[in-house]
């Protein structure tokens, strides 16, 4: 059964029902990863505390990058930054916890002295360690022990995250699981939301360039550690190590399918288009999944420059964005159980192809959401305003 209603955007009556009881929200479901959104994340969780975060684990660059080649495990960065952005920083949450998780070693310290605050908060003098309250602090010092005794000799702990280092640990204390750490890490922060990465495995995210090239990791796409692309990127696809050009199947667990299907609202948010965006729509039976939803789908394009939408207009993005929806959930499935909105500031809009987006059935939503100091950002409030009334 479908209920059709007409919609205030944003609405101050809805709103300000979520704002009173967040603990009974909207779901909202983001395929997220980076950055991008943990500032529309932390004005979120004021309204809601039942938004689902889907986070990308392949990235293969800074921190993630040592970690992962020294446990041969996921990309963790951008989940615990997730986590941190919806963990509960009042009282009634555990702002010790909070401290000790966003904490990150010096970076000019020495190696000997790296290794001796680590083992203090494998012992528990550390004074972040000794400031938890047990039980927690023995929960934490365990996942601390278990990655100093897996740490390579050579690992640079320079500069390390401590959320970083437990969540490692607690990776390999639980049979290379992420999802049983990552439940306990939420639970330490009280985080007022589920997070969760949109696979376990441990792949690396590819993309086939429009100059017949292809390159691997992450870390090749975004142009933060290396020169950015010059080519258009045709398609990303996933691969078992930066060695290797092959794609990969990989299915979308059950879990999150579940997560997608519940979901009031399922947004393809502001961040790197393909690295942070489409890579989480990779997995077999994501775009099924959604179709299956029937309730809003929003995509919110990024507002400033994308080095990896070099060469691809703001137009074409949403055809790359449905086409790879389709990829999984069907040729023939209507654009309007995949996308139905695009969100986006007044002048941004002006970049867009009313006609093509009339022939697709999408309704553009153009409302000044840019912050007016930061043009090529989004006012964390009043994009999150929207969300929730679209809901």
């Amino acid at each position: 059964m479908q209920i059709k209603r007409r919609l205030k955007l944003p609405d101050p009556v809805r709103i300000n029902r979520y704002k009173r009881v967040p603990e009974l929200g909207p779901k909202l479901l983001f395929f997220s990863g980076g950055t991008a959104l943990n500032g529309i994340s932390r004005t979120l969780k004021a309204y809601t505390h039942n938004s689902a975060h889907l986070i990308t684990p392949f990235d293969s660059g800074g921190s993630s990058a040592i970690l992962r080649q020294a446990f041969d495990m996921p990309a963790i960065g951008d989940v615990r930054s997730r986590l941190m952005a919806l963990a509960d920083e009042s009282l009634l949450g555990h702002p010790e916890v909070y401290q000790l998780f966003s904490h990150r070693l010096p970076k000019t310290a020495s190696h000997t002295t790296l290794r001796h605050e680590l083992a203090g908060l494998v012992g528990g003098s550390h004074p972040l360690i000794a400031a938890v309250p047990m039980p927690m602090r023995g929960l934490i010092q365990n996942q601390f022990h278990y990655f100093a005794l897996a740490m390579p000799e050579d690992f640079d702990l320079r500069g390390a995250s401590l959320g970083n280092l437990i969540l490692a640990g607690g990776y390999l204390n639980n049979n290379r699981e992420l999802d049983p750490i990552v439940f306990l890490f939420s639970k330490l922060v009280n985080t007022l939301g589920h997070v969760t990465v949109s696979t376990n495995e441990k792949l690396h995210l590819a993309a086939r360039l429009e100059d017949g090239r292809i390159i691997v990791g992450q870390h090749m796409m975004t142009g933060k550690e290396v020169d950015p692309i010059t080519s258009p990127i045709i398609d990303v696809f996933l691969t078992t190590s930066l060695d290797s050009m092959e794609p990969v199947d990989v299915p979308f667990p059950l879990r999150r399918q579940d997560l997608v299907l519940e979901a009031d609202l399922i947004c393809y948010p502001p961040g790197s288009f393909f690295s942070s965006v489409l890579a989480n729509l990779l997995p077999r039976g994501v775009g099924r999944t959604i179709a299956e939803n029937g309730n809003p789908k929003v995509y919110v394009p990024s507002l400033g420059t994308d080095p990896e939408l070099t060469g691809i207009s703001p137009t074409q993005a949403v055809e790359r964005l449905i086409s790879q929806l389709k990829k999984d959930a069907g040729a023939s499935t209507p654009t309007s159980q995949l996308l139905n909105f695009i969100v986006a500031d007044t002048c941004f809009a002006d970049y867009l192809d009313i006609g093509i987006l009339k022939d697709h059935k999408i309704e553009l939503v153009a409302l000044p959401l840019a912050r007016k100091n930061e043009p090529g950002k989004y006012d964390s409030q009043k994009l999150v305003d929207v969300l929730l009334s679209l809901t």
